[in-house]
């Protein structure tokens, strides 16, 4: 029987059953196919690549910071360490899922956590409650709960196996001589970056390499003990030792303060240093406590015995009187007769107080600090050999310590010294120094004239742990001969008598040489002079000087002079310096050279 027309147009549109059947047989072939290749690629070939994928996602890791070196005095007392300290963080998430099954009435969830958490920190289990709530409103799974707990805490809290609560590992940078020595170690942040000072100085030495810690977690946030946890160590930085001697450091620091305040000045700096160059003391005034960064000012951060610069007056007139002597130009003992005032490049001069014509001898001069007579004495010079001695003292120049945003301080390039330039240059105007630059001068009449390189850090840790000398390429520089430099020393004695500029410099027991010195503050931000700088600058025994003390004071106040307001406070420095050292005392009985000498007697020589 045959279909009709109608019929079979309609079966070849829908197709034959047969032919539909394969079609669809063919269809779930390849559907189960796909799925099939899909199980065994999964359950087969990418199962380690799912699996790692999954044990990925469980993984945390974190940054397990090394502790810093040490920073030692000379003598090894510690003046910064770090101490290892945890924060604790907690996901509110799963601390939910805390107690979710007890029984006995005890609190669970975010408020168990809490109440465990403030019973071992000491605090206020509702503050950890509104810490988590207010983490949780926000969608958080991260907040800190505390931070800079101890170790010890750490591990009650970390036996409790509270879910969701982790620490970082961090390290605390703790100063135990805190303001007396801030200025000088400066500071270190909470990501181990330094804020100048030793701990910037030497950060190279000082920081260590950070480790990692990596461990797999539950999803209540609890570490899986048996799960693929990883840990490299972190390596210690290593440890420094300095020049600086912490016990007359604090002595210092506090001499320092009480002037700083009693003379109503702006600030002060202390430097003191042996005639190797070693510095046993650089305090800055006023300071702040790198303990606590947070009561800081920024104005007090910096050491001003290495960054501020000043006009250094007086203390100048030693290289000029040095750089005479060793020329041959003068004596100790020649005469120099001084009128009460000297026109000199157009203008008068003048010395610190009113004078009828006086006859000083050339150490008279230094003694009495005569303007004046320095000038009389430095113009016979040329100016191209001040300028040369004054290279050699490395005025002008950074001293090589590499100590952060130390000055270079201004010395003019000679051939702009004009007008009065090189007159004002002779007594320590027109230039500028440190208080550190100054007593590297000293140091180096100190010394039998050889500028010894200034030196703060005395040994670093080596590779092997073991402490080994710290060195660098800087060189001895000699200035002045043995003979000039006795001489000057000689002269400066005159300094700290009755008929010198700083009686009150004086050590009993002890014959002390020194330099004062009173000059013009300029000022910066003001565009002109704004009060004094005050200085003393001294060394002791005069016989052979070991010891070498400056004080400075910024704008004082209440006083003016440096043999005023300067020189008490080198004389209580320098004592505290000579009896803990042990140095004998020895004193003679008259100075080696004459300060004055008789109108009628030859002003010749």
């Amino acid at each position: 029987m045959r279909m009709s027309r109608p019929a079979e147009a309609r079966l070849r549109a829908v197709g034959h059953p047969r032919r539909r059947t394969r079609t669809m047989l063919a269809v779930f072939a390849i559907i189960l196919s796909l799925f099939t290749w899909q199980l065994v690629k999964v359950q087969w070939i990418q199962a380690d690549e799912i699996a790692q994928k999954a044990t990925n996602n469980r993984l945390t890791t974190s940054k397990v910071p090394a502790a810093r070196g040490e920073i030692t005095d000379s003598a090894g007392t510690v003046l910064a360490r770090s101490v290892e300290r945890r924060d604790v963080a907690g996901d509110p998430v799963a601390a939910k899922s805390f107690r979710e099954r007890s029984t006995n009435g005890k609190p669970k969830g975010i408020d168990g956590v809490s109440q465990e958490l403030a019973r071992i920190l000491g605090g206020d289990a509702a503050e950890i409650r509104a810490t988590f709530e207010r983490a949780d409103a926000r969608d958080t799974r991260f907040v800190y709960l505390a931070k800079d707990i101890s170790p010890a805490q750490w591990s009650q809290i970390r036996a409790l196996d509270l879910p969701g609560i982790t620490s970082e590992q961090v390290q605390k940078r703790e100063y135990p001589q805190g303001t007396a020595l801030a200025p000088l170690l400066g500071s270190v942040n909470a990501q181990d970056v330094p804020g100048g000072g030793i701990e910037q100085m030497l950060n190279t030495t000082l920081q260590g390499k950070a480790g990692l810690h990596q461990v797999e977690r539950a999803r209540n946030g609890s570490e899986i003990a048996t799960g693929e946890n990883l840990d490299r160590k972190p390596v210690a930085g290593r440890g420094a030792k300095l020049t600086i001697d912490s016990d007359l450091q604090w002595f210092a620091q506090n001499e320092l303060a009480a002037q700083v305040k009693s003379s109503k000045a702006v600030s002060g700096e202390i430097v003191v240093a042996d005639k190797a160059g070693n510095i046993l003391v650089a305090a800055s005034y006023p300071s702040f406590d790198n303990n606590d960064m947070s009561t800081a000012k920024s104005e007090n951060l910096q050491n001003r015995a290495f960054t501020d610069t000043f006009e250094p007056g007086s203390t100048q007139k030693m290289v000029t009187a040095g750089a005479v002597l060793e020329e041959g130009i003068m004596t100790p003992k020649s005469h120099v007769e001084v009128p009460p005032s000297l026109k000199r490049a157009g203008r008068p001069f003048h010395d610190s107080h009113p004078h009828p014509t006086e006859y000083l001898t050339f150490a008279g001069v230094i003694a009495q600090s005569s303007n004046i007579g320095t000038i009389l004495a430095g113009e016979k010079l040329p100016k191209e050999k001040l300028y040369t001695y004054m290279k050699k003292f490395g005025l002008g120049e950074a001293t090589g310590i590499g100590f952060p945003g130390e000055s270079t301080g201004i010395v003019p390039k000679v051939s702009t010294w004009k007008g009065d330039t090189w007159y004002t240059i002779m007594f320590g105007q027109g230039l500028a120094s440190s208080a550190v630059q100054q007593v590297g001068l000293f140091q180096a009449i100190a010394n039998g004239g050889v500028r010894e390189p200034l030196k703060l850090v005395s040994e670093v840790q080596g590779g092997d742990g073991a402490m080994q000398p710290y060195t660098d390429e800087r060189k001895s520089t000699r200035v002045f001969s043995a003979k000039t430099s006795k001489e000057l020393v000689g002269m400066m004695q005159g300094v700290v008598t009755k008929d010198g500029s700083a009686p009150k410099a004086a050590v009993p027991g002890y014959d002390v040489a020194g330099k004062t010195s009173t000059a013009e503050r300029y000022d910066s931000v003001k565009g002109g002079y704004d009060g004094v700088t005050a200085g003393f600058i001294g060394m002791a025994p005069a016989k052979d000087p070991q010891l070498i003390v400056s004080v400075t004071l910024q704008r004082p106040q209440a006083g003016t002079f440096g043999g005023d307001l300067a020189a008490p406070v080198f004389s209580k420095v320098m004592a505290e310096a000579l009896r803990q050292r042990k140095i004998p005392p020895n004193k003679s009985d008259k100075l080696p050279f004459p300060i004055k000498y008789r109108s009628e007697e030859s002003t010749s020589k």
